[in-house]
């Protein structure tokens, strides 16, 4: 995956780069799409794992450090794991189809718990900064995803859900635009502007960064 991409993955290569027979790898894992979402929610783990850390080291008495900790961890991570960053978010492995539940799954809930989590922490100061924001209702979002947000986070209206996911936009499309070479050519110092983006982002939900 390293060398060619996510679309690179083949259970035939994977066996023949470790000396195995094709039937051997088979014992192992049944299918392609099999080791792909294995790989994918290792992968997607991996990711949050270091933004819970990262997050978790910001006393819980600073919303807005522990959200700015969370992205700058995400950044760091995708950017010394671009072919990682690419499995889960971006190029879709050909021939691919995710299963309904499995690893790949549970991480990315776990992801988007961990945000809700963070925008948990600042929907008092951040509700109070929008007042005449449109409502939403629990329908208009995917139903595991809600259980486990009411689950973890009982009394959260759905507009701090809808919040946490806009959040993620912000975090996400910086880091993206960096892993697939577009922002680089264009700004000498991209972690700089990063860091004013999410440095805007928690001001905007009236914290201090």
């Amino acid at each position: 995956m390293a060398e060619g991409g996510p679309d690179a993955i083949s259970l035939r290569a994977i066996a023949r780069e470790m000396g195995m027979t094709a039937g051997a790898i088979y014992s192992y894992f049944a299918t392609r799409d099999e080791l792909v979402t294995t790989l994918v929610g290792d992968v997607y783990a991996a990711a949050v794992q270091a933004a819970e850390s990262a997050r978790d080291a910001v006393p819980e008495t600073d919303p807005g450090g522990r959200i700015v900790a969370w992205a700058q961890a995400m950044r760091a991570w995708a950017l010394a794991n671009p072919e990682g960053f690419r499995l889960v978010y971006g190029d879709p492995v050909p021939g691919y189809r995710p299963p309904e539940e499995g690893p790949a799954k549970e991480a990315g809930l776990r992801a988007c718990t961990s945000l809700i989590g963070l925008v948990a922490a600042a929907w008092p100061t951040a509700r109070a900064r929008r007042p005449e924001e449109r409502a939403y209702d629990w329908d208009d979002f995917d139903p595991g995803l809600v259980a486990h947000a009411r689950a973890d986070f009982p009394g959260l209206p759905p507009e701090a859900l809808a919040l946490a996911l806009r959040v993620w936009g912000r975090m996400h499309g910086l880091v993206a635009l960096d892993v697939y070479g577009h922002l680089r050519p264009l700004v000498r110092d991209s972690e700089a502007v990063y860091r004013d983006e999410m440095h805007d982002l928690v001001a905007s939900l009236g914290l201090a960064p």
